[in-house]
């Protein structure tokens, strides 16, 4: 009687839910590391940066957030589903 064929390594899908997890894990630090960049900004003199460009840098980061999160959601997501399609189609097969 033949075995099933089994992959050696990870499948694909659940590969990349693992990768998107991991890097929704890391979303919060780098936002930390991101919004602390303005507090490395000269305050005086020449090169002193202007409190509106501060501003602006925070909510561009903050946008910028929200979208990778957003993406990052929607694939995890997405790979949860087909990874439960996948599921329920081996359950049929299974005598």
């Amino acid at each position: 009687m033949a075995r099933p064929v089994r992959p050696l390594f990870l499948e694909r899908t659940s590969y990349r839910r693992r990768r998107a997890a991991d890097a929704a894990r890391l979303l919060p630090v780098l936002g930390l590391m991101l919004f602390a960049v303005p507090l490395l900004w000269p305050q005086e003199g020449e090169a002193a940066v202007r409190g509106s460009r501060a501003i602006v840098y925070v909510f561009g980061v903050w946008v910028v957030l929200i979208f990778c999160a957003w993406s990052l959601s929607r694939l995890v997501s997405r790979s949860r589903r087909e990874d439960g399609r996948d599921a329920a189609l081996h359950e049929e097969e299974a005598p």
